[in-house]
């Protein structure tokens, strides 16, 4: 009987610190300045964006499909837009179709780059609700392909710092207003700006690109709207498999077909997640919004090296971002076969994109998937293959600045580090900076976030605004 008195006790203390461990995993106070009031024309950033999206500056892998009248288009509408930049700014073209001003500041040391793309993916324009390239306003929406990716931000940015230099600011460090022509094609634009920064010797303070928002419903527990800095990016990699036959009738199969050896390699891989790792960015994500969770969930993520395994399954079960957080995620999405119903091909073959939790890189995953399918009949090709981008720094004057402009233009939301799962130019400046942060100065709601390369992209007025607001901020602290 001593023994179950005991374990008993030992059960009601392990309870006891897990819900102490909740009770105190309270949300971290800083102190917050009142935000001054920012008043500018809202009318001419809306126009601007208007003409932007005019613009058909898709990109296409085949470049013979681009449209190169249309890219110099935009290039040559910007004096006319921005004209107080191409009055104090220097103006330089790089490969890639890549713009960069420089901004002289009072000082020329570790100087702010702001980032942004001015290409875009291509459109089904049937299947659009307004016409995608005429930039439609009604109803206080703006309607066009780009308008939250990401033309929203390329306009906040040189509409914002048209602003100030009409009005005699002057910021303290040098600023560079870098942007890419082909982001959206994993083209040249952003490496070659960095192959600049890095022969000229140029150390930077802060680099700002697209990721993040003003989001809300997309942490357990978490009611509060959620301002996203992402600091780091997940790798990416294409995998194909392919299987070799001798082809032949479909009357007269073999017991296994060369798509369905595919089908079971699908399957296995499926079946067979990659390991969960919490690192961290993923770890300062929890630490952050978990504070400001229900109780429930403040016990899973006040108390995570207990409950881990609990949140592992969860995350597998459901996928998702939250899923995609914590490991590298596998989506089968291309597929061939035969040219014709009846017969088996000669060559079958799928294609999977890979996106790489930071412990994770494109030869272990290869590795990985081959020790998995385990069968020499197929074959594995890595193609477009990244590994995970630089970690960048949570602590410090770059990480503050953009963390108090966002705090101080969305001033209900929670301001928390976040790992971006996406593919953006800024990994390019993992080399050369460790103060690199994505998040675009929008707050989106998940009908806004589903037209990002989907049908119907749109942008609320109000959205144009605050974005704008968002940059006059940072640049006034920059």
């Amino acid at each position: 009987m001593i023994f179950l008195y005991i374990f008993l006790a030992a059960v009601a203390v392990f309870l006891a610190v897990i819900l102490v461990r909740a009770a105190m995993f309270k949300p971290k106070t800083f102190p917050v300045k009142e935000a001054e009031p920012i008043d500018f024309d809202k009318e001419a950033p809306v126009n601007a964006l208007q003409q932007l999206i005019k613009c058909k500056t898709v990109s296409y892998y085949e470049s013979e499909k681009e449209d190169d009248a249309e890219f110099e288009k935009l290039v040559e509408l910007l004096p006319q837009l921005y004209p107080e930049v191409f009055k104090a700014c220097s103006f330089e073209r790089f490969s890639g179709r890549a713009l960069l001003f420089k901004w002289e500041g009072k000082k020329h040391e570790k100087p702010t780059v702001l980032m942004a793309h001015f290409d875009v993916v291509p459109v089904e324009e049937d299947k659009w609700e307004k016409p995608p390239f005429e930039g439609i306003i009604e109803d206080s929406v703006l309607w066009g392909r780009g308008t939250l990716d990401t033309k929203v931000t390329f306009n906040g940015v040189l509409y914002a710092a048209n602003h100030l230099i009409a009005q005699g600011f002057v910021p303290e460090n040098d600023i560079y207003l870098a942007f890419s022509g082909s982001e959206e094609i994993n083209g040249k634009g952003a490496s070659s700006i960095v192959d600049y920064f890095e022969e000229k010797g140029i150390e930077l303070g802060l680099v700002l690109d697209e990721g993040g928002a003003v989001v809300e419903n997309v942490f357990p527990g978490v009611k509060k709207p959620c301002g996203l800095i992402g600091i780091a990016e997940k790798g990416m990699m294409n995998v194909t498999f392919s299987v070799s036959s001798g082809g032949g009738h479909a009357s007269a199969p073999k017991p296994h077909t060369p798509i369905g050896v595919l089908a079971k390699a699908c399957c296995d891989i499926e079946n067979n997640p990659f390991p969960m790792h919490v690192t961290k960015p993923a770890a300062e994500m929890f630490d952050t919004l978990g504070r400001n969770s229900t109780f429930l969930y403040k016990i899973i993520f006040a108390n995570l090296g207990i409950f881990k395994g609990i949140l592992n399954s969860l995350a597998k079960k459901s996928g998702g971002e939250m899923n995609a957080l914590l490991r590298t995620t596998v989506a089968f999405t291309q597929a061939t076969g035969s040219l014709a119903p009846n017969v088996i091909p000669p060559v079958a073959t799928m294609t999977a994109n890979l996106r790489l939790n930071h412990l994770d890189t494109v030869e272990s995953a290869e590795k990985r998937l081959k020790k998995i399918v385990n069968n020499e009949n197929i074959t594995l090709t890595v193609f477009r293959g990244t590994n995970p981008s630089r970690i960048s720094l949570t602590e410090g004057a770059a990480w503050d600045k953009v963390s108090a402009a966002v705090a101080n233009t969305w001033p209900d939301c929670i301001v928390s580090p976040y790992l971006m799962v996406q593919c953006s130019d800024s990994r390019h400046y993992g080399r050369i900076s460790d103060k690199v942060y994505r998040f675009s100065a929008l707050a989106m709601t998940p009908e806004e976030r589903k037209t990002i390369h989907g049908n119907n992209e749109r942008i609320r007025l109000e959205s144009i605004n605050k974005a704008v607001e968002f940059y006059i901020r940072l640049i006034k602290n920059c």
